[in-house]
């Protein structure tokens, strides 16, 4: 599986990955989703925000057990940061299958179905937000987190509408909205992910089960000077965006390192963008993560005075819109126990097996988007470097089998209780 999709979607000339929503790698991804399905016989489901779930059994049933992630990038993404934890779903099926049942009295063999529960895997659409500039699209619009008016307004840097953009890749973009119905037939649903930070690399652990999503959001900050010569116009006549957008960029620095908290501008749009010429607008967006509510609140406010102080000294006039929010979310902890007792039960051979970790994350998840509506849990799985987001990206072998087979051993106590 993970040979078949690892070309999809890959720039030559990064190694990164531009799975953007709705593209032609989009497509690409979506036709290898639908093909693993069918070679397990299946049902795809492709809903009406476009995501897509491979069903064993029949979700109407309900109280089904779900697991999957998303395939598609950020701008030159990693490989793992998402096709994990599907290419993982579709490898715990088919281990599943594989083991049969222990007891005799439920055993079965490959094509027997379905399980006691529905079991599904699902591919959330537009998780990264790469294109339209907001994350977990497919999730949000699902649990009526994004209204249809909301996701209408969304454009690409190119100028191309979300629905325009659906539309043009064959779906009904009138169609989107929240679908409660669907969310009320899963009684638990478990993403796997590969860990976006060193936690597991530095506890030796191989796998984790997720507490918390630390709270987060983006703010776009938008400043307004001048367009002037560059080479002609004195700097004491200037008014020059790119000075107060500077001094922001260094303020939400030491703003983060204050609170123990993270804050990033990775994004920049310059108009006219010209090599002599003073801009007349910088756009930048900030994305902020802390452990807490208050401590994110206090780095933004911070960041925003020293924006404001920074552009009033220059002469230059400043916007600031939140784009997204999205506060702490502690994950189902009924779920989550489960999960840890699933985990360290005795072994066929007799042995306990090892403590599972217990971490935070500051990174989103579509489980995160979900939490609200249905039981979430995470597993991780270990990242040697902690990079993510990057084409160095990775995970060994031997790491993401040992997540496939807990993910595994997940469902099969989840299905059968």
């Amino acid at each position: 599986m993970w040979r078949e999709l690892l070309p999809l979607g890959r720039h030559p000339g990064s190694g990164g990955y531009r799975r953007y929503a709705w593209t032609g790698a989009d497509a690409e991804c979506r036709a290898w989703f639908a093909a693993q399905a069918e070679r397990r016989g299946l049902r795809l489901d492709v809903d009406r925000n476009g995501n897509q779930w491979a069903w064993l059994g029949d979700p109407a049933d309900g109280n089904a057990v779900v697991t999957g992630s998303h395939l598609d990038s950020v701008p030159d993404g990693g490989a793992f940061d998402g096709p994990l934890g599907v290419v993982s779903a579709f490898a715990a099926l088919d281990e599943l299958r594989r083991r049969g049942e222990k007891d005799g009295t439920r055993r079965r063999t490959r094509g027997q179905d379905p399980f006691p529960r529905p079991l599904g895997i699902v591919n959330f659409g537009d998780e990264e937000g790469a294109r339209f500039g907001l994350a977990c699209v497919g999730s949000r619009l699902t649990a009526g987190q994004l209204t249809r008016d909301r996701a209408h307004t969304l454009t690409d840097g190119d100028g191309i509408t979300l629905p325009r953009a659906m539309e043009a890749a064959g779906h009904d973009p009138d169609a989107i909205g929240a679908d409660p119905e669907r969310l009320a037939r899963i009684g638990a649903f478990v993403e796997l992910h590969v860990e976006q930070g060193r936690v597991l690399d530095l506890s030796g652990d191989r796998v984790g089960i997720a507490s918390a999503i630390w709270p987060h959001g983006r703010w776009r900050f938008d400043f307004r000077g001048e367009a002037n010569h560059a080479g002609t116009t004195r700097l004491a006549d200037r008014r020059d965006p790119m000075l107060p957008y500077a001094e922001t960029v260094l303020a939400a620095r030491r703003e983060a390192e204050l609170a123990g908290a993270v804050a990033t501008f990775g994004k920049i749009a310059v108009e006219p963008n010209g090599v002599n010429a003073i801009p007349s607008l910088v756009r930048g967006w900030l994305d902020s993560r802390a452990a807490d509510q208050t401590s994110l609140d206090t780095v933004v406010a911070g960041v925003e005075k020293a924006a404001r102080d920074h552009a009033a000294a220059h002469g230059v006039d400043l916007d600031v819109v939140r784009e997204s929010r999205t506060p702490v979310v502690d994950f189902d902890h009924a779920l989550r126990d489960e999960l840890a007792r699933i985990l360290g039960r005795e072994r066929d051979d007799g042995q306990a097996s090892a403590r599972i970790p217990v971490l935070g994350t500051g990174a989103g998840h579509d489980a995160g988007i979900l939490s609200a509506s249905i039981p979430t849990a995470m597993l991780f799985v270990r990242n040697p470097t902690g990079v993510s987001h990057s084409p160095a990206e990775y995970a060994a072998e031997d790491d993401c089998l040992a997540g496939a087979g807990a993910l595994a051993d997940v469902l099969e106590g989840l299905v059968y209780g």
